[in-house]
């Protein structure tokens, strides 16, 4: 079984909840655009042997030049799709290998650790498929029409980050099938699996609370303050 990793970097998203005009996965973080970070992280794991990054089509060229500067891992800067699961499955289509292994990452997610991506490389050789999460420490609410209908136990509930892990077949199977699907709106690529491919178990790799999505302005300041924090502590 093939173990060439390739690592898909989803950075087509419009940012809408953002607001200004600049686009959300190049705004800076801590003087350098988020997308970078993403990269940088990327590079630093050995067992990682490419990196794609999916964007719009106005940032191909721009991004390629980033990506260029950043790493050499880059393999390609490709358009991705109207929505996160055709930007998935424009990642898929450059991946020559079914038998390699593929890495989902958010650019949206700039702080995301070496350490957390190499765990997902090395649980595929236990899984088919793997999500990064933590433990959620809020009690969640199932609310229709603005009333609560449930308050489901949180011991075993978890919250999902980015970056999602599978076997190249496995995830190309699985969107396969919900491309056929047209009433399916996926927010992850594990929920496609669980979705259409039920006999895959997906393993869980351990996240860290600091492996936060930047959505909204106040986020970004979160952000550079955990990237501080964790500069301290490296130091």
């Amino acid at each position: 079984m093939s173990d060439r990793v390739t690592a898909a970097i989803l950075a087509a998203g419009s940012g809408i909840r953002f607001g200004g005009s600049t686009p959300k996965q190049l705004l800076p973080l801590a003087g350098k655009p988020l997308l970078a970070h993403s990269l940088e992280a990327f590079a630093a794991v050995e067992t990682v042997d490419a990196i794609v990054v999916v964007t719009t089509d106005d940032l191909v060229a721009e991004v390629r030049d980033l990506a260029s500067v950043v790493i050499p891992k880059t393999t390609d800067v490709i358009s991705g799709g109207a929505t996160r699961d055709g930007s998935t499955r424009a990642a898929l289509g450059v991946v020559s290998d079914p038998n390699g292994k593929i890495l989902v990452h958010d650019a949206a997610r700039p702080l995301i650790a070496p350490k957390i991506i190499a765990a997902c490389v090395t649980a595929l050789d236990r899984f088919d498929a793997v999500g990064v999460a933590v433990p959620s420490a809020d009690t969640l609410l199932e609310v229709v029409d603005d009333r609560v209908k449930g308050i489901p136990d949180r011991t075993h509930l978890w919250r999902a980050q980015t970056p999602q892990g599978f076997r190249v077949d496995v995830l190309r199977r699985a969107h396969a099938a919900a491309a056929a699907d047209p009433g399916f709106t996926p927010t992850d690529d594990c929920g496609v699996v669980a979705r259409y491919l039920t006999g895959v178990t997906i393993g869980v790799v351990a996240g860290h609370p600091s492996n936060i999505k930047i959505t909204y302005p106040e986020d970004l300041a979160v952000a550079e303050a955990l990237w501080r924090r964790n500069q301290a502590t490296a130091d």
